[in-house]
């Protein structure tokens, strides 16, 4: 099943690293990237499901936190997304727990909705 897992935070702590800070962040998100590409999980964009099909994921103090439905504190904004692969919400859950700029803010894991036509194809 597909995933699409949006990244949000509060762009002041974004703003606040320093170049060397950001720089790693870009340079752990990058390699989670391509761990995620090798083990098959990384795919291209799709259309969501609806709001309420949404999971947010946290983590604090080394605990991973789920709430159902989507959270986005007025503060936080998008800042990214990645579309993964996994066999269910729970797999996806655990590989979003483990993309590193999770400890800025959270991240929203929702499945993809599959659109079909009414249209037969040509």
């Amino acid at each position: 099943m597909k995933y699409l897992c949006m990244v949000f935070y509060d762009e002041k702590n974004l703003n606040a690293l320093s170049a060397a800070e950001l720089q790693t962040l870009d340079d752990e998100s990058l390699a989670y990237d391509e761990t995620l590409r090798k083990r098959g999980h990384l795919i291209a964009a799709q259309a969501l499901e609806s709001v309420q099909a949404a999971t947010t994921v946290r983590v604090r103090n080394g605990k991973v936190s789920v709430t159902d439905g989507p959270f986005a504190e007025t503060n936080e904004q998008i800042g990214g997304f990645i579309l993964i692969e996994a066999h269910d919400l729970n797999e996806a859950i655990q590989l979003a727990a483990k993309m590193p700029p999770i400890r800025l803010g959270g991240v929203e894991v929702r499945p993809i909705k599959t659109l079909s036509s009414s249209k037969p194809a040509q």
